[in-house]
Formats: C-alpha cells, sequence, structure tokens
C-alpha cells in the first residue's frame, strides 16, 4: 500500500485545509460587511446612471444634429426657407407673450 500516508502529512493537510477555510471565511466576512455591500451597491447605481447619461447625452447630441440639418446645409449655410418661418412664428408668440403680460397689468 504506496497510499498510505504519515502522521505528518495528515497534519499538514489538515492545517493547509484549516488556512484555507480561514482565508475563504475572511473573504466572505468582507464581502458580506455592511459597508461592503453598500459599496458594491453605490457602485452599480453610480454605473447605472453614467450609463443612462451616456445614453441620454447621445440622444440629445443626435436629435441636435437632427434638428441642426433641417435648418443648416451641408455646407454649413442657413436654409432660409426653414429659417425664416420659424423666425416669423418666434416673433409672432414674442409679440403675443409681451401684449398678454401688458394686458394683465394694465
Amino acid at each position: 500500500m504506496s497510499d498510505a500516508r504519515t502522521p505528518a502529512q495528515i497534519e499538514a493537510d489538515i492545517v493547509r485545509r484549516r488556512d484555507q477555510l480561514a482565508e475563504m471565511l475572511d473573504e466572505i466576512g468582507v464581502r458580506v460587511h455592511p459597508k461592503t455591500v453598500i459599496g458594491d451597491a453605490r457602485a452599480k447605481f453610480v454605473s447605472s446612471v453614467d450609463h443612462t447619461a451616456g445614453r441620454a447625452v447621445v440622444a440629445v447630441n443626435r436629435t441636435v444634429s437632427e434638428v441642426k440639418a433641417q435648418f443648416v446645409s451641408e455646407d454649413g449655410a442657413p436654409r432660409l426657407a426653414r429659417l425664416v418661418p420659424v423666425a416669423l412664428v418666434a416673433v409672432g408668440l414674442v409679440g403675443l407673450l409681451a401684449f398678454s403680460v401688458r394686458r394683465r397689468r394694465g
């Protein structure tokens, strides 16, 4: 029987396994510590917010580019056929707002 272990080998295995178990218990203790749990949750939340904010920025940039393309040609020249009506509507709205405010006060 060549599989027979000596008492010293058995004791060394026990010490090694005890050390491994102590290391695992320490790691579990760190993982379930409230500060670790809160820190992990905070990191996940920040990552989620960063991801959502990044997507929002991309969406806003895309929308701005699309709107800009409606009023400016590819060579950068303003599209007067679209800008003039929008400007007239804006001036009309500001005029109505000013008239409304003046009427309320007077």
